[in-house]
């Protein structure tokens, strides 16, 4: 098997009513007191969606983020054994690195977006 999703995760300026949409539309909870990279959202403005997967495993972990000074998108994250390399190979494939590596180390995690060819937005997570 290939390297699987592990994470999605919906990123703009008002996150808070993001997250009030999703929840509303999905039936989402939220738990915002999980630390994140500040690459990717305000401190304490990131939300974990609660109970992401099912009784029986179905599903992926994501959540929902931000602030005013970062630009909206949403993308799903990759999970491989080394960030740097990831995106190395993304760039040498015609990818174009876009931020990363950034390590969380309260969470002991590295992550690292990069665009395709094409321009599509693409996430890279591994362990510190």
């Amino acid at each position: 098997m290939g390297q699987p999703v592990v994470h999605f995760e919906v990123i703009g300026k008002d996150p808070e009513k993001l997250r009030s949409y999703y929840g509303e539309l999905f039936g989402w909870t939220f738990d915002t007191n999980s630390p994140v990279s500040e690459a990717v959202s305000e401190a304490g403005n990131y939300g974990f969606v609660s109970q992401s997967t099912t009784s029986d495993g179905v599903g992926i972990p994501g959540g929902v983020g931000g602030g005013q000074d970062y630009e909206g998108y949403s993308l799903f994250y990759v999970g491989v054994p080394n960030v740097e390399a990831a995106l190395q190979k993304a760039e040498s494939l015609g990818g174009t690195r876009q931020m990363g590596p950034s390590s969380n180390p309260k969470a002991g995690l590295v992550i690292g977006h990069f665009t395709d060819p094409e321009g599509h937005l693409i996430g890279v997570a591994g362990p510190e």
